[in-house]
């Protein structure tokens, strides 16, 4: 159930059947030449509302924006604090509390460190402060990453590579823009650099030109199942 397009009857209808909050978590965010800014928050979103039309949960609208480190200087991205993100995180769960829903699925497009020690965080302090509530904090790319690993060509890839542009070629063919190059990030690390973009310009890190639309069903399918039975889990704790 969609909270966006629900009425109030039907919210109170629903919560007779469910006490579960999908809240899933995306990004403005640069994705190579070839993907949309809003790349993450589509992937995250379409496998949570087709969850939603296997199993009653309900599904909150999107947060667009998250936490960015590499990608914050290239252009289109837009984030915002970790601090922001917890207090937001914070304020959704202890409003959707007081209206009678307990199981909460923190759910990221987004797998940044620092954006997922936030949601980690906001979820702990949560448990703590308040009594009969369960909280699972997932990275929908991590949850996904030894599946696709099964037919994957690109070894590492990741950011706008073989696997996010399959994801998009599936789930919003329209809005991929041809291929951007194959490329790596080479950032000197354990160093931190303030211009990140001198050390990768395209904001790729993988191959997108082996991406295909059949992979990014696979991916998308496996995704949603995996969804499916976190909410039965967390429905089945006392």
């Amino acid at each position: 159930m969609l909270l966006e397009n629900s009425t109030m009857a039907e919210f109170k209808k629903g919560i007779k059947k469910t006490k579960t909050l999908i809240i899933p978590f995306g990004t403005v965010e640069e994705h190579g030449g070839h993907l949309p800014l809003s790349t993450d928050t589509i992937q995250v979103y379409e496998v949570v509302k087709e969850a939603a039309r296997r199993v009653m949960v309900f599904v909150a609208p999107p947060v667009h924006y998250g936490v960015l480190t590499s990608t914050r200087k290239h252009p289109g991205s837009i984030g915002i604090s970790a601090n922001s993100l917890r207090m937001i995180t914070r304020d959704i769960i202890k409003s959707a509390y007081d209206k009678g829903l307990r199981n909460f699925i923190l759910i990221s497009g987004h797998a940044g460190n620092i954006h997922m020690s936030a949601l980690r965080e906001a979820g702990e302090e949560m448990i703590d402060e308040i009594e009969n509530i369960r909280i699972a904090v997932i990275s929908e790319y991590d949850m996904i990453r030894g599946e696709s690993e099964r037919f994957v060509e690109t070894k590492d890839d990741g950011h706008a590579g073989e696997i996010e542009t399959s994801r998009l070629l599936y789930l919003a063919p329209q809005l991929v823009k041809g291929r951007a190059r194959e490329e790596y990030p080479e950032l000197p690390k354990p160093f931190l650099v303030r211009d990140k973009v001198k050390y990768w310009k395209g904001g790729v890190h993988g191959n997108p030109a082996k991406a295909t639309r059949e992979k990014g069903e696979k991916m998308f399918l496996f995704s949603v199942e995996s969804v499916v039975e976190i909410v039965k889990k967390i429905e089945k704790i006392k």
